[in-house]
C-alpha cells in the first residue's frame, strides 16, 4: 500500500497536469477568438494602423505558440513524473508483499 506522502505526491502531480491542460485549452480558445477577430477586421482595416494591428496580432500569436509549446512540455514532464511515481508505488507494494510473505513463512514454520 502506498504511503500518504506518495499518494499526496501523485494527487498533486495529477492536479498540476489538470491545471496545465486547462490553461492550454483556455489559451487555445482565446487564440481562436483573436484569429477570428483579426479576419473580421482585416477586410476593413487596411491602412498603416491596420498593418500595425496585424503585426501586433502576429507577435501575440507567436508568443501564444511559445506558451502553448511550454505548456505541452510541462504536461509531458508531469506525465513522466506520474508514471515514475506509479512505478515507485508498485515497487513499494512489491517489497511490502515480499516482506509479508516472508513473515508468513516464518510464522508458519514456527507454528509448525
Amino acid at each position: 500500500m502506498a504511503s500518504g506522502n506518495q499518494q499526496s505526491q501523485v494527487g498533486a502531480t495529477k492536479n498540476g497536469i489538470q491545471a496545465l491542460e486547462m490553461a492550454f485549452s483556455g489559451i487555445t480558445s482565446i487564440r481562436k477568438d483573436v484569429e477570428s477577430t483579426r479576419f473580421n477586421l482585416a477586410a476593413g482595416y487596411k491602412g498603416s494602423d491596420g498593418g500595425k494591428f496585424q503585426d501586433l496580432v502576429n507577435a501575440w500569436e507567436q508568443q501564444a505558440d511559445v506558451i502553448l509549446g511550454n505548456l505541452r512540455d510541462m504536461v509531458d514532464k508531469l506525465n513522466q513524473t506520474l508514471a515514475a511515481q506509479h512505478q515507485q508505488q508498485g515497487s513499494s507494494n512489491d517489497q511490502i508483499n515480499q516482506g509479508y510473505n516472508q513473515s508468513m513463512s516464518v510464522f508458519n514454520a514456527l507454528h509448525g
